[in-house]
C-alpha cells in the first residue's frame, strides 16, 4: 500500500545569508507548500548557534523540513506528501532554486509497505 512520496533534496553552493536567515527560510518553505497546493497546519523554525536554521512545516499532506549549514553553503530538505506527486516535485525543485543552490541532489522514495501475508 502506497502511503506517500518522500522527496529528499540536498543543496550545495547556496549563499550563507540565505541559509542563515530564519525569516527567509520560513517564507521559502511556506511558498513551496503553497505551490504544491497543500495547507500549512503548523510551523516551527529554530535559529541555531552560531549559524544555521532548522525548521518544520506540518502540512495537510504530511511535512516539509529543512536543516541548513550556511558555513558550508548546504541544506538538507525532506518533503513527505500523500498529495500530488508532480506538484510536490516541482515545488521542491523551485525551493532549491529559491535557496540559491548551485548544485543539488534529488532523490525520491515511495513510502509504505505491502501487507504481510
Amino acid at each position: 500500500m502506497r502511503l506517500g512520496l518522500h522527496l529528499l533534496l540536498d543543496v550545495a553552493g547556496a549563499p550563507f545569508a540565505t541559509l542563515d536567515d530564519p525569516v527567509l527560510v520560513e517564507t521559502l518553505l511556506v511558498d513551496a507548500v503553497r505551490a504544491m497546493g497543500a495547507k500549512v497546519l503548523g510551523i516551527h523554525i529554530h535559529r541555531l548557534s552560531p549559524q544555521g536554521v532548522s525548521g518544520v512545516v506540518v502540512i495537510s499532506e504530511s511535512h516539509l523540513t529543512i536543516h541548513t549549514w550556511p558555513e558550508r553553503g548546504e541544506a538538507a530538505v525532506d518533503l513527505f506528501t500523500c498529495g500530488d506527486a508532480s506538484r510536490a516535485r516541482t515545488a521542491v525543485r523551485a525551493l532549491a532554486k529559491a535557496l540559491g543552490a548551485e548544485r543539488t541532489r534529488f532523490e525520491e522514495r515511495v513510502r509504505g509497505a505491502e501487507p504481510l501475508a
